[in-house]
């Protein structure tokens, strides 16, 4: 029963391939294949779901060796990744709850895009996550749960942006996947750690040999996978791209950031329990970060004014509370957790639209006077802490000056010396900034008064500082050479503007993460 692992992911697979194909040769298109594109979705995800299932069934009785090896996908040097599966434990059950969920949100989608201009690339772009996600929770191996992972990142980008000709979408879609990619570097980073200290990056090797590491090493690897897992799964600081992620159609909202994708972060830490339990460190920060985003999304989520805003900080709270979960050692909680908000999530997004004539009649529960009556929570919650404009400032605009001057550096360093002749604009530009510098010259060169006053007070302390200014200039100046003064000046401006840009925003950074490569080599 082992093998039927193979097919959960591949049948979604397959269905993407045939709809996405099919479109593109047009034998898929319009309004008349939208039956068809559905169709091809719905029956794929079904059989899924049932291999799933058996897939289970058969681990209960006791009859799935645990493992699958369907074939080495590269070899080289120590490096060995194999394409493995797990058939057992949590991640079969996770992926039984995901198959379900997807089943329902495929067949709910059939209806609710019906005669939408992105019919059949919505399906596209549902089955290939659907094999994706299912493929990230199975897979035995790092290498090959993070190909799921960035998989689904990219669907996500994909069905923010589905109404692509607005352009909030396309900025939001933008802004989750770039801060999603933070969380990406961690993941790529403790992949790095876990080969060079574990000499495996297969999931249950590298939760074996974790109980022989050191602790500093185990402690710097599982950071770098729960910085991971707390992007994908929204926690401070990465929590606002949630609410921007609410921009994409009701059902994919559902099954990417209420029930399914949303949850991959927790479902990476409670996959690296042993590893994680080796760093108290990491523990305390599992506990410190799941509470403050609880805490963070239910005083935000008291302001919210639409349904999808108020469900993303409903999300991200329940999500933070597994992260305290997992931080105090209460693993199987997480787990329960995990699934019941899973099921909860999806039919709360679902139903959102039809919000309004479910609670008609039905009283909101007002807020505790206590809290209600402190006004600065409240424009703080309005405004949700200021978090967004916070990490503009503390990282978006570092990053992009570090760029600015790196494109600076290129256009003026490296053309040059590789010999790529400069634009005309650019030398036209450059011939202005030289005039305008030698004016600056000529003006500077134009003899100033040194002090100048009012009054007889202000006459008598001009006349005493010029007579000083005559006596430093024409006796002392002079006595020890201009050049030297010049000199010195020079110097002088040379170190103020390296010190300036040195204490940029941009370069700390940039600091900061060359001493945290240089902690992880270590």
């Amino acid at each position: 029963m082992d093998y039927l692992v193979i097919f959960i992911p591949l049948l979604p697979f397959v269905a993407a391939a045939i709809i996405g194909f099919g479109h593109l040769f047009n034998q898929i298109s319009g309004q008349k294949g939208e039956a068809r594109s559905a169709d091809i979705a719905k029956n794929a995800i079904y059989l899924s779901c049932v291999a799933a299932i058996a897939l289970l069934v058969a681990d209960l009785m006791g009859h799935n060796e645990g493992s699958l090896t369907a074939v080495r996908w590269l070899d080289s040097g120590n490096l060995e990744i194999e394409l493995n599966f797990i058939t057992s434990g949590f991640s079969v059950i996770v992926a039984v709850l995901f198959a379900i969920i997807l089943v329902i949100v495929t067949r709910f989608s059939t209806n609710y895009i019906h005669k939408e201009s992105g019919f059949h690339r919505f399906f596209f772009v549902l089955s290939l996550f659907s094999s994706s996600i299912l493929f990230l929770v199975l897979s035995g191996n790092a290498a090959a749960t993070f190909f799921g992972w960035e998989i689904a990142g990219l669907c996500s980008y994909l069905l923010i942006s589905f109404a692509y000709d607005r352009p909030v979408a396309g900025i939001n879609a933008t802004r989750v996947f770039v801060t999603n990619r933070i969380g990406d570097t961690g993941f790529i980073l403790g992949i790095a750690l876990a080969f060079y200290f574990g000499d495996t990056i297969n999931w249950t090797d590298l939760n074996s040999a974790a109980e022989s590491m050191a602790t500093p090493t185990v402690t710097i690897m599982s950071l770098c996978f729960v910085v991971a897992a707390m992007a994908k799964s929204a926690q401070l600081p990465f929590t606002p791209w949630l609410a921007r992620a609410m921009e994409g159609p009701t059902p994919s909202s559902a099954v990417f950031y209420g029930a399914v994708m949303i949850h991959a972060g927790i479902f990476l830490i409670i996959l690296l329990r042993p590893v994680i339990e080796q760093a108290p460190l990491t523990m305390g920060l599992l506990v410190v970060v799941g509470l403050l985003t609880a805490v963070y999304s239910f005083v935000v989520g008291l302001t919210q004014t639409d349904v999808k805003s108020s469900l993303c900080f409903a999300i991200s709270g329940q999500l933070g509370l597994m992260f305290l979960e997992c931080g105090l050692g209460l693993w199987e909680l997480a787990m329960w957790h995990l699934c019941a908000h899973a099921i909860v999530r999806s039919y709360q997004v679902l139903t959102a639209p039809s919000l309004l004539h479910y609670v008609h009649g039905n009283p909101m529960k007002p807020v505790p006077e206590t809290v209600a009556k402190k006004r600065w929570l409240y424009i703080a919650s309005l405004q949700r802490f200021w978090l967004d404009p916070i990490t503009d400032r503390t990282l978006v605009r570092p990053v992009n000056g570090l760029g600015y001057d790196l494109d600076r550096f290129d256009k003026n360093i490296i053309d040059r010396a590789m010999g790529d002749p400069a634009s005309s604009f650019s030398a036209i530009t450059t011939l202005t900034q030289l005039e305008n510098k030698t004016h600056k010259n000529r003006l500077e060169a134009v003899h100033v008064e040194f002090v100048k006053g009012k009054g007889i007070v202000g006459k008598l302390l001009e006349w005493i500082a010029n007579i000083m200014n005559w006596f430093e200039e024409r006796l002392v100046l002079r006595g020890i050479g201009m050049d030297l003064v010049t000199m010195g000046r020079k110097l002088g401006q040379a170190a103020n503007t390296f010190e300036l840009l040195i204490l940029k925003p941009r370069y700390l950074v940039l600091f900061v993460f060359i001493v945290l490569m240089l902690a992880a080599s270590i």
